[in-house]
């Protein structure tokens, strides 16, 4: 991102990305190169389009054509760069006082270089060496080569110090997120979260059942939540049991909201929002009657493949909430409404970059649109579980209060027992609000941590 207060790169915007830049087809790539053009060119389509990483991921066919290792690098240095974007900035710009005219391509690329050098485990002379390949390749940028060259290579030789003269505890947070965490939950804990979000999440997965079992089987440990982590590299889908249907990847903290439901065997439940779908089959798999919905037809496509691998059944339903009538009432509904996600930065680091503070406002209008519709889907007694995952209170706490008298929604308190013990996450008015620092490890730092999240769950009076 282009340092506070200062414009980006000026150049023609036509040949920004690495998939556009005109290669010699006959060229001979030393290995390593792909990957790192594919991560360059998709940094900038996340950047400078303002493109989240998911859909450009889906819809940079050049990506999608690399081989296994060569994808798993390109995310890997993709998310690195994302999550230390603000000290790589600092960086940069203090050794280019004068950033040249030219495409925004150029600074993409001393990013993700930067990055690698910096952060990753690889070798400095082969990350600025493809670096400048990646320059050669495009006429526009191959005058840079000296430049980039000089820079990468001091940054190569005087890495320490150069992160400590960058690094603060929120140099990697945008300011104005990091403003409103500090003005909400204390620097500490601030500190605490943007820690968490520079290191790369573990995987956590739900299990239809035995869960220590798949926990020895998978080199995991299950969580007091009821969740499996394991750090997990490479295929996910290569992993024993994901073939068979044994399980789903769904974060610790977003299981919760299903399971707070209760006993759910027999009972009509409608997921709102449901994609990507975990919360459908937890349901699903507790024997409930789940109607999920969501407006978006390829990611409910998605929740219907994840169903049919896991051998779970589920209607799914293309719709706008806001506009859905379905013939019922539910007994009870879960709704984890649309919100800035900034819970999930450290899973989706791009979240930070691309969220404005204009979009909480607007979303908790929605949000709140949304639970008045989730109420008139209600039955009488029935309950419901109101949920995000954002870490602004306007889109939690702060905004749900004042609706609940006019919903005829009474608090039904969440207790500690309900969620692994987790005594901390637990409101003084009953909810739960997670954060990334929560259930440390102390031995493993990357293997700590929970997305945040609030939770409500609340009674339709009769």
């Amino acid at each position: 991102m282009p340092s506070r207060g200062e414009r980006p790169f000026n150049g023609c915007r036509r040949a920004r990305h690495a998939t556009s830049a005109p290669l010699n087809p006959t060229a001979l790539r030393p290995p390593g190169f792909a990957a790192r053009a594919a991560a360059t060119g998709l940094l900038a389509t996340v950047l400078d389009d303002r493109r989240p990483l998911d859909a450009a991921l889906d819809g940079d066919g050049a990506f999608g054509a690399l081989p296994l290792r060569d994808r798993a690098l390109a995310r890997a240095i993709l998310g690195t760069t994302l999550r230390r974007l603000g000290t790589i900035e600092a960086i940069l710009n203090r050794l280019v006082t004068r950033r040249p005219r030219a495409d925004e391509l150029l600074w993409r690329t001393l990013q993700t270089t930067a990055a690698q050098v910096l952060f990753m485990e690889v070798a400095d002379h082969a990350a600025v060496s493809l670096a400048l390949d990646q320059l050669d390749a495009n006429p526009r940028l191959r005058p840079f080569k000296g430049l980039a060259n000089a820079v990468l290579r001091r940054i190569a030789r005087e890495r320490d110090a150069l992160v400590a003269a960058a690094e603060t505890p929120g140099s990697d947070t945008p300011p104005w997120l990091w403003q409103r965490w500090v003005a909400t939950y204390g620097e500490a804990t601030a500190a605490s979260i943007a820690a968490m979000h520079r290191l790369e999440a573990a995987l956590d997965i739900s299990v239809k059942s035995e869960p220590q079992a798949w926990a020895e089987k998978l080199g995991g440990a299950v969580l007091p939540t009821g969740s499996l982590r394991l750090l997990a590299t490479g295929d996910v889908t290569a992993l024993p049991g994901y073939a068979e249907g044994a399980w789903w990847i769904q974060g610790a903290a977003a299981a919760l909201p299903a399971r707070l439901l209760g006993d759910v065997t027999g009972k009509a439940v409608a997921d709102l929002c449901a994609a990507p779908g975990g919360k459908t089959a937890e349901l699903a798999n507790r024997g409930a009657n789940v109607t999920a919905v969501d407006i978006s037809p390829p990611r409910m496509a998605r929740v219907a493949d994840n169903l049919r691998r896991l051998g779970l059944g589920a209607e799914t339903v293309v719709a706008d909430v806001l506009s859905w009538q379905p013939d019922r009432q539910f007994d009870a509904v879960l709704l984890d409404a649309p919100c800035t996600a900034t819970g999930t930065i450290r899973r989706h680091p791009d979240v930070a970059w691309l969220k404005q503070p204009e979009d909480i406002a607007s979303l908790a209008a929605m949000q709140t649109r949304m639970l008045e519709r989730a109420v008139a889907l209600l039955k009488p007694g029935g309950t419901l579980v109101f949920c995000t995952c954002s870490l602004e209170p306007e889109e939690g706490e702060a905004h749900l209060a004042p609706s609940l008298a006019g919903l005829s929604l009474e608090v039904v308190p969440i207790a500690a027992a309900e969620i692994g013990g987790l005594a901390e996450t637990v409101t003084a008015d009953g909810g739960v609000r997670t954060l990334p620092s929560h259930l440390p490890d102390a031995h493993e730092a990357r293997r700590g941590g929970l997305e945040g999240f609030f939770i409500m769950r609340l009674r339709k009076r009769l």
